[in-house]
């Protein structure tokens, strides 16, 4: 990457080989995400294998619950690492390999126990992202100046959108209306190669040793996070604000599955709604960059009511439109869904690695993402609603959530502010 492309704030060769290294792995990381996604290409593939519909609503809440649940007794134990990035390296390598664990699962197991073994397997690959996820923010924190973290998380994405999006037209050009299993599992593959890539160059990341500091057990983390949660009420509401958006981040399998019986699960119209993730990619991240390091509450709150207008879109395009262009309308949906999420998963880390105590980042983080993982498993409640109402039913609660993010984001104060007791 050309230097003109570096924030000023990255103002030493060490940074802006950390900066660079970090955006290339998290632009294979982004693709991957998209290539294996359990929003959007799982939900296609338990379709593909007949598997349980019940399962789809399964499939976010494990992710959210595998990745945020572990993390506050994984951060106590990073704490004793010089070099945090080793945790992340780790984790990477792990997700790789259950990856590719999902390809024989899907393709030679019974149609039910091919589901609930690809919902495990997806339990264990988000317990690993979680383990990474810590070790992230710390290293984010060393090597990357403030004022340049959310552009840098923001360049990430819009390159691994920019990848994407090459992706998804490849898949709509050539996978035409197949609904059979062997190009998704193609894509599960593809992806672990991914990770296994964004492993090796993350593990070059020049990151400073830091004092090794005592092991703490996951409840002396609960105990000093419930502290925090009391002494600071900025972390209170920037806590309620994140549990309020998970009605953002675990969505996007509603829409599949509401896209899916309306338009009949052809590959093509998959290849189409991953361009539109893609794009999303593309056009949001650098805005969404720019406005987290000036605010990220600010990124927060509209993130939040793209989320409901997402929901209306959805709602109000098939009383609209009938055929292809209802398909071609749909990718809308996906594309202002995927710019929600964007800003949703970008400021609410800028936020947190901006307000929260250098010395105590990985507390912080841990004890914030375990709470919200926690609170991610009644986002199966959704499934209830669907099965009960249908999945529209489930998009309209969806909207009301995602209203309600808006307002509790407005509610917190800015970063800076985050742990002041004033």
């Amino acid at each position: 990457m050309a230097d003109i492309l570096l924030p000023k704030q990255i103002d030493t060769p060490q940074a802006a080989r950390a900066y660079r290294l970090n955006v290339a792995s998290g632009a294979c990381t982004k693709l991957a995400e998209q290539l294996a996604s359990p929003e959007l290409v799982l939900p296609w593939l338990l379709g593909a294998i007949g598997a349980p519909a019940g399962l789809v609503a399964l499939l976010v809440p494990a992710k959210q619950a595998g990745s945020l649940v572990p993390q506050l007794a994984v951060s106590g134990r990073i704490r004793r690492l010089a070099r945090r990035k080793w945790a992340w390296v780790s984790a990477a390598a792990a997700q790789a390999l259950l990856l590719v664990a999902m390809i024989p699962a899907a393709a030679l197991l019974p149609t039910a126990a091919a589901g609930w073994a690809l919902i495990a397997l997806l339990l264990l690959f988000s317990a690993a992202s979680g383990c990474g996820s810590v070790a992230f923010q710390d290293v984010t924190g060393k090597t990357v100046p403030g004022g340049a973290r959310g552009r840098m998380l923001a360049t990430r994405a819009a390159v691994g959108g920019a990848l994407t999006l090459a992706a998804g037209a490849a898949m709509r050009a050539t996978l035409g209306e197949t609904v059979e299993v062997l190009p998704l599992l193609a894509l599960v593959g593809a992806a672990a190669l991914l990770w296994a890539v964004s492993a090796a160059l993350f593990a070059a990341i020049p990151e400073p040793a830091s004092e090794p500091g005592e092991v703490r057990d996951a409840l002396a983390e609960w105990r000093r996070g419930v502290a925090a949660l009391r002494r600071y009420p900025g972390f209170r509401r920037f806590l309620t604000a994140r549990a309020l958006l998970l009605a953002v981040e675990v969505a996007m399998p509603f829409y599949a599955l509401h896209a899916h019986g309306l338009l009949g699960g052809g590959a093509a119209d998959l290849g189409y709604f991953v361009l539109a993730v893609g794009l999303a990619g593309v056009v949001a991240s650098p805005f969404w960059g720019r406005l987290a390091d000036g605010s990220a509450r600010r990124v927060m709150i509209v993130s939040a009511l793209l989320g409901a207008a997402s929901a209306v879109l959805a709602l109000a395009l098939p009383r609209l439109l009938h055929g292809d262009a209802l398909g071609w309308a749909y990718g809308g949906v996906f594309l202002v869904l995927g710019i929600a999420l964007a800003g949703v998963r970008l400021g609410r880390k800028t936020y947190l690695v901006d307000g929260a105590p250098a010395d105590e980042r990985a507390l912080f983080a841990a004890f914030s993402n375990t709470l919200v993982g926690l609170l991610s498993m009644m986002a199966a409640g959704f499934g209830l609603l669907v099965e009960a109402g249908g999945v529209e039913i489930g998009i309209v609660a969806l909207g009301v959530a995602g209203a309600l993010a808006a307002w509790a984001s407005l509610a917190m104060p800015e970063a800076a502010r985050m742990t002041s007791t004033g």
